[in-house]
């Protein structure tokens, strides 16, 4: 049969990693999970004790496209709450996860050929995405000096740019003046912002700054899965512009249909998780402190500075072995996953490591331990 060439994309490279960690499992191994960003924990009490009550309640059937107006409506209300911003519900587009938030901005702000500004490292399915939309990833290279974020002068030649901050998989965040300088760089050359605060709420330190603190002409995606620890439910949102919300809404009810309606329920209870969310946070804080001590004195010295999320990416080019080689070694030898940078830059990722600390402390305490006597063995200690 037929195959088409937006089909053909690259393979998400932690996925791969991952059904590789589950196959050493069931062959009896014991293994640290630090390839995937996936919080150790559950979604929060009150959202599974909400949607208990409300499956007993009746049944759940379609919701209108947008999302139910009750979740819409908390949504807004904890943009107010958090980042001072008086947002209208009507702007809140309810979607299943973040991947659906991304291929309904794309298609809703590009057409074919279209040139998108994305960094690198950086999440790779916005690259596959785009490929797979007929859009044309830009890629944007990040170094330490500017924390792998694009800079202003970046913005150029696109009719789009994605920024993420927190980002994937550095950990690194845009302050008020950057991401106010990217705003009127944008707006000055008519490109499209969209930008990516699925870890707002995993900072150390700084509050991450939204992009609607900053101006109206933005499309915000956001998701329960990290910071509200509901990855599988598959259920986030989008803020658009009060242009875009009929452009958005006849494309989700096309595509989607709707987000799982059990999914927003449990998302609308586990907004008001606040005590829950922060005890989980604080584990994530624990964790980052205690990877930053133990992965240099391993011999992981050159790392990219994790302001916020749950990753630390490190150059492993001083050991002689490229990424594959460095984790399939790993997970082999001390059963600890980790993800190839090659992920997240398809350029220079074959000498990068991507490790998240979302699990629980005392596995990370043991990955830390095996990834110093791996270290050692290399003579890279």
């Amino acid at each position: 049969m037929r195959t088409s060439s937006r089909g053909s994309v690259d393979s998400f490279i932690v996925m791969d990693v991952m059904e590789a960690a589950r196959a050493a499992e069931e062959a009896g191994r014991d293994v640290i999970h630090m390839e995937v960003g996936q919080p150790g924990t559950p979604a929060p009490a009150l959202a599974r004790q909400g949607l208990a009550q409300a499956m007993e309640a009746g049944p759940l059937g379609y919701t209108v496209a947008l999302g139910l107006p009750s979740l819409r409506a908390r949504i807004a209300r904890h943009y107010g709450e958090v980042y001072g911003v008086d947002l209208d519900p009507a702007r809140v587009v309810v979607t299943a996860g973040s991947s659906a938030g991304f291929l309904l901005s794309f298609l809703g702000l590009f057409d074919a050929g279209q040139r998108v500004g994305i960094a690198d490292p950086g999440y790779p399915s916005y690259r596959n995405i785009l490929k797979a939309l007929d859009l044309t990833p830009v890629r944007i290279e990040g170094t330490i000096d500017n924390r792998f974020q694009p800079t202003p002068g970046d913005v150029r030649d696109m009719e789009g740019l994605l920024v993420a901050s927190p980002a994937n998989p550095t950990g690194s965040m845009l302050d008020r003046a950057a991401l106010s300088a990217l705003v009127e760089a944008c707006a000055a050359r008519d490109v499209a912002l969209i930008s990516d605060e699925i870890y707002h709420g995993i900072d150390y330190g700084s509050r991450a700054v939204s992009a609607l603190e900053l101006t109206d002409e933005v499309i915000v995606i956001n998701s329960f899965s990290k910071y509200f620890s509901m990855t599988g439910w598959r259920i986030g949102w989008m803020v658009v512009p009060e242009s875009h919300v009929r452009v958005m809404e006849r494309l989700a009810q096309n595509l989607f249909i709707c987000p799982s309606h059990a999914s927003q329920i449990a998302a609308l209870h586990a907004m008001d998780a606040g005590e829950e969310l922060e005890a989980n946070r604080a584990v994530y804080a624990a964790n980052r402190a205690l990877l930053l001590d133990a992965l240099p004195k391993a011999g992981l010295r050159d790392i990219a500075p994790p302001d916020g999320a749950f990753y630390i990416y490190a150059n492993i080019a001083h050991t002689g072995l490229d990424a594959r080689e460095f984790t399939a070694r790993l997970l082999a030898e001390e059963g600890v996953a980790a993800t190839p940078g090659l992920d997240f830059d398809p350029v220079r990722g074959h000498e990068t490591v991507r490790f998240s600390y979302a699990g629980p402390t005392a596995a990370m305490e043991e990955g830390a331990a095996r990834i110093a006597r791996f270290m050692a063995r290399l003579g890279s200690g």
